[in-house]
């Protein structure tokens, strides 16, 4: 199989240097392509997610990677708490169901909090 691309090449008059420099500019055409199509938007976006989960604050409704969508209650260093609703018995609402999870899951901001107080600041006045 070799041999027909080197007769090929033979026979379309190219020599030994030509052949090399048309291979080291498809390379970088390739790499131009796979650069611009892959690797940069990709890059965008984990700028973009990691800004997103260091602007996180209380109030904001988010979704995590396995699905689950709430309001953060609280934000620590390395994890969020989340509030996910309340449990339900005979249709009175009891206790707020809470989850920790770590910042990096948190897959997308659906809502920012307003800039109005918080309940528990209410309560607190």
């Amino acid at each position: 199989m070799f041999d027909l691309i080197r007769d090929a090449h033979a026979q379309a008059g190219t020599t030994g240097t030509q052949a090399a420099i048309g291979n080291v500019i498809f390379m970088v055409l390739l790499f131009a392509i796979f650069y611009f199509l892959l690797i940069r938007p990709q890059q965008k976006q984990q700028k973009t997610h990691k800004e997103m989960i260091k602007n996180l604050q209380r109030g904001d409704s988010v979704q995590t990677a396995g699905g689950l969508l709430g309001k953060v209650h609280r934000v620590e260093d390395d994890t969020i708490l989340v509030e996910l609703g309340e449990v339900e018995v005979n249709d009175k609402a009891f206790r707020p169901i809470r989850v920790k999870v770590r910042r990096d899951t948190i897959a997308l901001v659906t809502a920012k909090a307003s800039g109005t107080p918080t309940e528990d600041a209410k309560d607190k006045k």
